[in-house]
């Protein structure tokens, strides 16, 4: 506790905080979707959002504590639009098909087999999928001067002012220019906030095999191939060197204990990590690490809060949101294109993986972020051939 007291930082924090705002409030609405795809009441749902909020509170909380690295999990994302396209299938036999899903991340990661096809992808390789990933959110950013032009131009200008005078204030002074603007705009939405504490639903699990082959085994190849993979490639690409194997065992783990309640799946995150891997977070490497431990605290409030904490963070525009996720990932966007592209040898591989990965492809369910390590790769095996 003296260490992390003593490595705690506002702009950590502050950036903790923004990793949350972002993760949730741009799939938070796909989550309610997929409850609702399995005929889910107001209360079950509810109890979706305490399991996952605390599954990835807990979960980001104790890895980075014991870690002393920046490790930030998630819901699957893909894995919830995946169940809300679900047809046929009720709340019990999805949570049967959940714990089976969670089982497989578990053996995954505990096994090694997961750590060790990592260990086969080149530096360049994933400091390109990451470059990919967050790409597509400085666009939006923006994109979004389209609908909120003074919001999104005077969060820029904070943002440029920030890294010019207080470089490691700049993503908090993003945030309070966005809120004053907003507020005085008439764009925060307050009146969606109400008191309450989530209540847990326990859910019994039916196993069958149309859930299993529907649900079940797709839910575990998106959230490994679209989740997981980009999750360690940002942590690679960022300096961090992980353990692997015990980290997504452990997202496994928490899946498999959280399933009935409604946490479907777990995993590592790529996005909203990369904010807590950042420079933004801390100038020192060693010390970010404290924002993804805020990170969970405030997912932990998330989950036990409920509807109090999920009407706060829906009460921000969505362009305030983009724009300051766009402008808080522009130092890691710089930093994975750099390292794709030093070796002249992995070039035209990291450039294909770039390229389709910021293409937001989806073949067969899997979202680009697969597919863009496996055309870098054949790319990359091709060069040797030759």
């Amino acid at each position: 506790m003296q260490r992390l007291y003593r490595d705690a930082s506002l702009s950590a924090v502050v950036a903790g905080f923004v990793a949350v705002l972002v993760g949730f409030t741009s799939s938070v609405a796909i989550v309610f979707a997929a409850a609702q795809a399995l005929g889910a009441n107001a209360a079950q749902t509810a109890s979706w959002i305490w399991a996952l909020g605390l599954g990835m509170g807990l979960t980001s909380l104790v890895l980075s504590l014991r870690y002393r690295e920046p490790v930030l999990t998630a819901w699957s994302t893909p894995g919830a639009a995946l169940i809300a396209a679900t047809q046929g299938i009720g709340l019990p036999e999805a949570t049967g098909a959940f714990l089976v899903c969670a089982l497989l991340i578990t053996v995954a990661g505990y096994s090694g087999l997961f750590e060790r096809l990592m260990g086969r992808i080149p530096m360049a390789i994933a400091a390109a999928l990451l470059a990919g990933v967050l790409a597509r959110f400085a666009l939006d950013a923006v994109l979004a001067a389209r609908t909120a032009p003074g919001l999104v131009v005077a969060m820029a200008l904070a943002f440029l002012a920030g890294r010019r005078w207080w470089p490691r204030y700049a993503v908090p002074g993003v945030l309070v220019a966005g809120i004053v603007v907003a507020a005085a705009q008439g764009g925060l939405h307050l009146g969606a906030v109400e008191a309450g504490w989530a209540t847990p639903v326990f859910t019994l699990p039916v196993f069958s095999l149309g859930a299993l082959v529907g649900v079940g085994l797709p839910l575990f190849v998106v959230t490994m191939a679209s989740q997981n993979l980009p999750g360690v490639a940002a942590q690679r690409a960022s300096g961090y060197q992980t353990p692997v194997s015990p980290v997504v065992g452990a997202t496994g783990l928490a899946s498999l204990l959280l399933a009935p309640f409604g946490g479907y799946a777990l995993n590592l995150a790529a996005i909203t990590a990369a904010i807590c891997m950042g420079r933004e977070a801390h100038e020192d490497p060693a010390r970010r690490y404290v924002a993804s431990a805020a990170a969970g605290v405030f997912y932990i409030a998330l989950g036990l809060a409920g509807g109090a904490v999920a009407g706060l963070l829906a009460a921000f525009p969505r362009e305030l949101v983009v724009a300051v996720a766009g402008l808080a990932l522009l130092g890691t966007i710089a930093g994975g294109l750099a390292s794709a592209l030093k070796d002249e040898h992995h070039r035209d591989a990291a450039l294909l993986t770039f390229v389709v990965t910021l293409s937001g492809l989806t073949l067969a369910g899997i979202g680009s972020a697969f597919w863009g390590v496996v055309a870098g790769g054949v790319a990359l095996a091709s060069q040797r051939r030759t």
